[in-house]
């Protein structure tokens, strides 16, 4: 297991230069920083002082193994339109992000893989059709579109929930949170259910799928005629077999909806690490993009090998050599 993750460790090491070089790469093409800084009606004299300044004067490949040579010792550079450090910036907004992708998260999870059991037991049953049916808008119908209809029921004409915000909140050490606040966690409701609708679906078509193949296996069979609890056999015999496929998708969409969340947390204006890139690509702020996507690769490397491990857990007959 020592030896698996650390040869994934290095992979993911390699996967974070790799996307590193391509936006320095990238960045080139995609307008001026230092002009989007001064504006479009400053001199070449002042363009080329800030370009001096920020050190884009020099050739792309000192600029990139400068950063890499200072993202080794922590330091990520500082932004181009804050002049804060760029890491500072990302780590600030993440305990936002990570609360709204985690409750959503949890929220998909446990309700997809209870109703994908439920609809399997009985899946042509009426209410069980009904259930699918949804599953299938949830899987069709947009992330913004989802929550422009939260906002629109539950905030614009019941009154009932916040439309946009993180509410009041808390500091706890170094992070900020919504948690222990009734204004945060109202406010957490509608931009959590946005980014769970999708995962749910899936979630829960992906369980049903499994559980309907499990059911007819032989073994199954077995445990029915021994007489063993109906409980028993869903949950310790068939749905234990169909965790693994789950998990590798829950695992994914954690690490993928706290590096993506953007269209959420710009429908809800919820101060998250998505609203921070977004401005970032506007402003043209290279260093906090570039910092942004190696902490995402860090993070969805780490949400793998966490799943990796997992599979160990649920199925104790994994083993890595």
């Amino acid at each position: 297991m020592g030896t698996y993750i650390l040869r994934r460790l290095i992979q993911g090491v390699v996967v974070i230069l790799v996307a590193s070089m391509f936006c320095f790469v990238i960045f080139q093409y995609m307008g001026d920083p230092a002009l989007n800084m001064v504006g479009q009606y400053a001199s070449f004299e002042e363009i080329r002082e800030v370009r001096e300044m920020l050190g884009l004067d020099q050739p792309i490949y000192v600029q990139y193994l400068k950063f890499i040579w200072n993202a080794l010792h922590g330091n990520f550079g500082k932004s181009y339109v804050t002049r804060v450090p760029a890491l500072g910036l990302i780590l600030e907004r993440f305990p936002a992000t990570f609360e709204l992708v985690t409750v959503a998260v949890l929220l998909a999870f446990f309700t997809g893989v209870s109703l994908g059991v439920l609809v399997s037991l009985k899946p042509y049953a009426m209410r069980n059709r009904f259930i699918m049916a949804l599953s299938l808008g949830g899987v069709s119908i947009p992330t913004f579109l989802i929550g422009i209809v939260l906002i629109m029921i539950f905030a614009a004409y019941l009154g009932l929930l916040p439309a946009f915000g993180r509410g009041d909140t808390i500091q706890v050490g170094f992070w900020r949170t919504g948690f222990l606040t009734i204004s945060g966690l109202r406010h957490l409701i509608l931009p959590a259910v946005t980014l769970a609708m999708y995962q749910l679906a899936v979630l829960l078509r992906l369980t049903r799928a499994g559980m309907r193949e499990v059911l007819t296996e032989e073994y199954i069979k077995t445990a029915w005629a021994k007489g063993l609890p109906p409980r028993k056999v869903i949950f310790k015999h068939a749905l234990r077999n169909v965790m693994i496929p789950v998990v590798t998708m829950t695992g994914l969409q954690f690490g993928e909806l706290i590096a993506f969340s953007i269209v959420t947390e710009t429908i809800f204006q919820w101060p998250g690490m998505g609203n921070l890139l977004l401005t970032s690509i506007y402003e043209g702020d290279q260093p906090v993009i570039v910092t942004y996507i190696m902490l995402a690769a860090l993070i969805i490397i780490t949400a793998n090998i966490v799943v990796d491990i997992l599979y160990a857990v649920i199925n104790p007959r994994i083993r890595y050599d």
